[in-house]
């Protein structure tokens, strides 16, 4: 439960911290490819082992993580343009409540048991990212931009089934580094490439802002992967379980560090989400 719990606190800081490009202005696509950089780097610094790209290269969770690393530059991106086209509250919804993806691929492909307590519990959880997101002035989406949200939905589960079936198949505990840096790896290649094809349209200039706020992204974004990756190891506790305390917590600690740190506001209805977020995780961790 400790690597959980986290997992979590490392991923709520990663929300914390984009709020912070906000006010400082920081450029998202480029902080973002140095950030997989640093990650790259953190996960390289902790694995014990020695890294031999020829081996990297011949371990079954290889193209994987290329093809991870290609999907977490491109959800990314998606995310932060539902923000802005559509709206923050949708974005965190659309990203969370994705949870239902790697639950389902659980139970069908791992014939994971859950019982009639924890489905309840799931319910609830989605009703909880639901109204702990909501904002009291919605703006209303277009079906030209209801695509967004839908493939936000669709790339963050991907993401996390990912994520589950390269530990459950491929995975020794000890290569959890290993895997993870390759991950950022891809990502930050990938990264590259898309700002390399952007510099054809607008110039392309070195903003110390930008990399110090990929630094500031880097370190938790890999220990959120890291510590997630050992929860799902965790005996007592079935993916579905791990998914849904992880999503449901992220929203119900990032909320409340935006209404500590930021003073945002919160209404009754985000009241309510936090409170069904408490009852979720304590019929899924328990029950």
């Amino acid at each position: 439960m400790l690597d959980l719990a986290l997992s979590i606190c490392f991923s709520s800081l990663i929300f914390v911290i984009f709020k912070l490009y906000e006010v400082y202005k920081i450029e998202t696509v480029f902080a973002i490819t140095t950030n997989y950089v640093v990650a790259c780097i953190v996960g390289l610094f902790f694995y014990s082992g020695d890294v031999n790209p020829n081996e990297i290269i011949q371990q079954p969770w290889f193209i994987g993580t290329l093809l991870l690393g290609v999907l977490f530059i491109v959800v990314f991106n998606l995310i932060a343009r539902t923000s802005q086209k559509v709206g923050v509250s949708v974005a965190s919804v659309a990203t969370k409540m994705s949870l239902v993806i790697p639950v389902i691929f659980g139970v069908l492909v791992y014939k994971e048991n859950l019982g009639v307590i924890k489905v309840i519990g799931i319910l609830l959880a989605l009703a909880a990212v639901y109204f702990a997101s909501i904002k009291e002035n919605q703006i209303s989406i277009k079906r030209s931009t209801l695509i967004l949200p839908i493939l936000v939905f669709l790339g963050s589960g991907i993401i996390d089934t990912s994520i589950k079936y390269a530990q459950e198949v491929h995975i020794k505990e000890n290569e959890f580094p290993l895997f993870s840096a390759t991950v950022f790896a891809a990502a930050a290649i990938s990264g590259i490439v898309f700002i390399g094809i952007k510099t054809f349209k607008t110039s392309f200039k070195i903003n110390l802002r930008n990399i110090l706020g990929g630094i500031a992204l880097g370190v938790p974004n890999y220990f959120s992967i890291y510590y997630l990756l050992r929860a799902l190891q965790h005996p007592s506790l079935n993916s579905a379980s791990v998914f849904t305390i992880n999503n449901v917590a992220i929203v119900m600690l990032s909320t409340l560090l935006g209404i500590i740190l930021f003073r945002e506001q919160i209404s009754p209805k985000n009241w309510s989400g936090i409170a069904l977020a408490i009852i979720s995780i304590i019929l899924v961790a328990i029950f």
